[in-house]
């Protein structure tokens, strides 16, 4: 007799739950950024008022509250690649907010010590015969346009010429030797410009000569090797297909220059031009020597001494009158005159570059 057995039924085994964890971590919310920021401002504000420190320890220690707090807040939700993010961003926000930090500081300074004398009789009188308060700086920006004006009309035409042959003919020694030459003027100091004028004004018309053209000379040996350079760049980039398209008509290289690549890249050479007018415009250490200064108005640029803005500026400061108050009211508003002209041929570029850019569709 035999007997049979069955296998007992399966019991089912219960797993025990397995941990999971998620792929996607906390975010900081959009304001975190900001209120880190406003609770670094406040913290360096309280340090500030206990230990009297200046303005450049209190934006230096916001600065690093700002980037220590931002990562390690986010460390702590969103995890080490995401708050190694936020520190690099906090690192060159900070980085940028302090190199803003001086230049934010002297327009401000120069807008708020130039407001003082900031009216028409500034801009309708010179200082002849004025002792004291009154007077204005008539003369001085009347003599910064006359030697600016003649810088340019001298740079302009010495500087775009030889980009031109540097672009369009210079392939050998004379072309390397002309390019050098041009690096080494772009870094000369100013007032090596200002000894040169003055040295050669002094060789040919004798010791001691000094007027608004020899300025303007100074000015132009800073002026020309800027305006070789971006116009040199700006022909570059004009296409060969333009060029070569013009040869196969039949036209003649000097043609082809005139009709086809200036106007092609006459925006970057207007450009250029006023950001080295605006370079060279603001200089005083060439003018010193070549120029001179004046309490009148001069303005015959061959003869005799010139004012400045910027010369005008130094001695205003520098050898104030008695009352000294109205001399370094008249200088920081000198200050503040030069750096609005300034502003000005930084918005003229800007716009010449607008206008006369190639348009979509043309």
């Amino acid at each position: 007799m035999s007997t049979t057995t069955s296998p007992p039924p399966p019991t089912e085994s219960v797993e025990p739950p397995r941990e999971t964890k998620s792929l996607v971590r906390g975010t900081l919310p959009r304001w975190a950024p900001w209120g880190v920021l406003a609770a670094a401002i406040v913290i360096s504000a309280l340090a500030v008022s206990l230990f009297g420190f200046g303005v450049a320890p209190f934006v230096l220690l916001t600065a690093v509250l700002h980037t220590a707090g931002i990562a390690a807040w986010s460390r702590w939700v969103e995890g080490g690649r995401k708050a190694a993010d936020r520190s690099f961003t906090a690192v060159v926000t900070s980085a940028f907010l302090l190199a803003l930090t001086p230049l934010i500081s002297v327009v401000v300074t120069v807008i708020s010590k130039g407001m003082d004398r900031f009216d028409a009789r500034f801009f309708t009188y010179s200082m002849r015969g004025v002792v004291g308060e009154g007077g204005g700086a008539y003369h001085a920006i009347m003599g910064t346009l006359i030697t600016s004006g003649l810088a340019a009309l001298m740079s302009v035409p010495i500087g775009l010429a030889t980009a031109i042959y540097l672009v369009e003919y210079g392939q050998g020694k004379l072309a390397r030797a002309i390019t050098f030459f041009v690096d080494v003027m772009t870094g000369i100091p100013s007032i090596v410009a200002g000894l040169f004028a003055y040295a050669l004004f002094a060789l040919v018309f004798g010791p001691g000569t000094v007027n608004g053209f020899a300025g303007a000379v100074a000015l132009s040996v800073l002026m020309i090797p800027i305006v070789v350079r971006s116009s040199e760049e700006m022909l570059k980039i004009v296409p060969d297909d333009l060029r070569e398209a013009a040869f196969a008509l039949g036209t003649p290289k000097w043609k082809v220059i005139l009709r086809v690549v200036l106007p092609t890249a006459v925006a970057g050479i207007s450009t250029g031009v006023t950001l080295a007018l605006a370079r060279v415009v603001g200089e005083t250490a060439p003018l010193l020597i070549a120029t001179g200064a004046t309490g009148s108005t001069n303005l015959n640029p061959f003869s005799g001494q010139m004012a400045t803005l910027s010369v005008f500026s130094y001695y205003e400061y520098a050898s104030p009158g008695v009352p000294f108050e109205p001399s370094l009211d008249r200088a920081w508003t000198a200050a503040l005159t030069l750096m609005l002209i300034v502003m000005v041929l930084n918005l003229a570029a800007r716009s010449i570059s607008l206008l006369f850019a190639p348009k979509a569709g043309r």
